[in-house]
């Protein structure tokens, strides 16, 4: 009897059909476990949105848990010939600012001399000269140099390798470059810092080198008056002039600079404040939205995690401050609606901060940065994002469950193969056996067929 190679051969029944069916119909049982597994991914990404909006609201938060926030000053000029930058200890006022010199830096050019002439057989010392000297405004170019500075120069040097010699030495107060004038090539010397001390005022010591006076430029300090008084500076950033302030000098010529407290930054720490806590708001809102349908409802509906979340925040935000004179979030002009939003009296906000600032300060940032408003929100979100903190255990539970479900998962595959192995073996077993009553009914009309052709013969 022939070997059956192949399923349904044997019976002509479409036996790979019918076992397709029933993998089909074994496969659901994976359907709820991946469901299971999907919905506990979107609980994961969910949470991680949650996490990017406490984010978010955390950093509003430490804008005005700095105290300096509360005094800070902002700056203004009159004219772009000062650039103006203030510091927490600017003194409020306006001064009036002439700058008649700007300060410069010193350079210094050799006489022409061939590119790749030898400047020196034997090491040489490069001595380089600085301090421009002035008397009563006027230089005094043959004056004595106020400091020196010496540096190796490597026999064989041309004019290409003392520039390299000099520029790889970072003390050397001098930047080196190659000029050509049309007919030789000079070595330029320019002053790496401005003012007068810092100036190139010459230099000595290598055979093949020496000074064109003509194209000595000397540094010179900046000079200008702040309300009359007379400053000079060995650079273009001035300090100190103006407490707190520090000036850019950009080009000569009159200026006003006006120096007062930035309202408008505090204000705008406090609207981000408002604003942060309502995105968050908004975010909960999304994230917790109950509608009575699965596929509409917000990805962490229900959930417990979110809720206490939502509850520790509102409760840091109608407690009362200790040691503030405005005691709770209300008396600023700032309170949750019916939504749970806050809402801001932009009028006594303002008023607070023209007439009262300090009360802000001590009401938000506290005298240290654990205590006021700003300081408790900020200890509350630190512990909800930490790494013991209910999300991240949340965000953990999830990832536990995904990893039992996947083995789950795993097994159920490994006993629905099983099974339709089993399936296999026994549609084989029905085949051979449906194959041979089809041969051995074959085999008995045949000789049904023959005994009736001898019946019939006989007769």
């Amino acid at each position: 009897m022939a070997t059956i190679t192949s399923l349904g051969v044997g019976s002509g029944l479409d036996l790979n059909g019918l076992v397709e069916q029933l993998r089909t119909a074994e496969q659901q049982k994976l359907i709820p476990i991946t469901q299971q597994r999907n919905a506990q991914q979107t609980k994961i990404s969910a949470f991680g949105r949650l996490e990017s909006a406490l984010g978010r609201f955390q950093d509003a938060v430490a804008a005005l848990n700095d105290a300096k926030r509360f005094s800070s000053q902002k700056s203004t000029s009159s004219s772009t010939n000062i650039s103006v930058t203030t510091a927490a200890n600017a003194t409020s006022g306006r001064y009036d600012v002439s700058v008649t010199q700007l300060a410069k830096a010193g350079s210094v050019a050799t006489a022409g001399v061939a590119k790749d002439a030898v400047l020196t057989t034997e090491t040489a010392q490069l001595i380089l000269n600085f301090g421009a000297v002035y008397q009563d405004g006027v230089l005094q170019p043959n004056a004595e140099p106020l400091s020196t500075y010496t540096l190796d120069i490597a026999a064989g040097s041309t004019l290409e390798s003392v520039r390299d010699q000099i520029n790889a030495d970072q003390n050397a107060g001098v930047s080196a470059s190659i000029v050509n004038d049309g007919t030789d090539f000079r070595l330029a010397l320019i002053s790496k810092e401005t003012g007068a001390n810092a100036s190139i005022t010459g230099f000595s010591g290598v055979p093949g080198l020496s000074v064109d006076t003509s194209t000595y430029r000397a540094g010179a300090n900046a000079a200008l008056q702040v309300n009359g008084i007379a400053i000079t500076s060995a650079s273009n950033r001035v300090e100190g002039a103006i407490q707190g302030v520090s000036l850019e000098l950009n080009a000569t010529g009159e200026s006003s600079v006006t120096i007062e407290r930035d309202n408008d930054a505090l204000k705008e720490a406090i609207q981000g404040f408002v604003s942060g806590y309502n995105e968050l708001k908004s975010t909960l809102g999304r994230l917790t939205l109950s509608t009575g349908d699965r596929e509409t409802a917000g990805d962490l509906v229900g959930d417990s995690t979110v809720r206490s979340i939502e509850n520790r925040l509102r409760r840091d935000l109608v407690t009362g401050v200790e040691g503030s004179d405005l005691g709770v979030l209300s008396q600023l002009g700032i309170a949750l609606d019916r939504t749970g939003r806050l809402a801001i009296d932009e009028a006594k906000i303002d008023a607070l901060i023209a007439n009262d600032p300090q009360a802000l300060q001590a009401f938000f940032a506290g005298a240290t940065a654990q205590e006021g408003l700003a300081g408790r929100i900020t200890n509350t979100v630190d512990d909800m994002l930490g790494t013991r903190g209910p999300i991240k255990n949340a965000i953990e539970g999830a990832e536990n469950r995904i990893d039992s479900l996947n083995d789950r998962f795993t097994r159920t595959e490994a006993i629905i193969e099983r099974t339709i192995g089993r399936y296999r073996t026994q549609f084989a077993q029905l085949d051979v056996m449906v194959n041979q009553m089809t041969q051995m009914s074959a085999y008995l009309s045949q000789q049904f067929d023959a005994l009736s052709a001898q019946s019939g013969s006989r007769r």
